[in-house]
């Protein structure tokens, strides 16, 4: 927003120069809808923020966004796994006597 929009949004002259306490004053009446003076022009105004991000994000399924990690923790659970088995498998083929924890 331009300083110019700003004045007149809060009633100050477009040429105006107003002062901090002035335009926590103007600022303070507008939230309020209270109207002052210099404000008479000013019919409707209404402040609309955009880009401004949500401190959570505003949108998104919390437990859409946690199924990915779910694939990567069954994933590595999985391959884990095989990689065991194939280490159990190439131990008791190679060594079948030798280790008494194999059957």
């Amino acid at each position: 927003m331009r300083g110019d929009e700003a004045r007149t949004l809060l009633g100050f002259p477009p040429n105006s120069r107003p002062t901090l306490p002035q335009i926590s004053e103007a600022y303070s009446c507008l939230l309020s809808g209270a109207r002052g003076e210099g404000s008479a022009s000013v019919t409707n105004a209404r402040v609309v923020r955009t880009g401004v991000p949500r401190a959570q994000g505003g949108r998104g399924n919390p437990a859409l966004i946690g199924v990915p990690f779910l694939f990567i923790i069954l994933g590595t659970i999985g391959l884990g796994g095989l990689n065991a088995a194939r280490a159990y498998k190439k131990q008791k083929e190679e060594y079948p006597s030798h280790n008494p924890f194999l059957p």
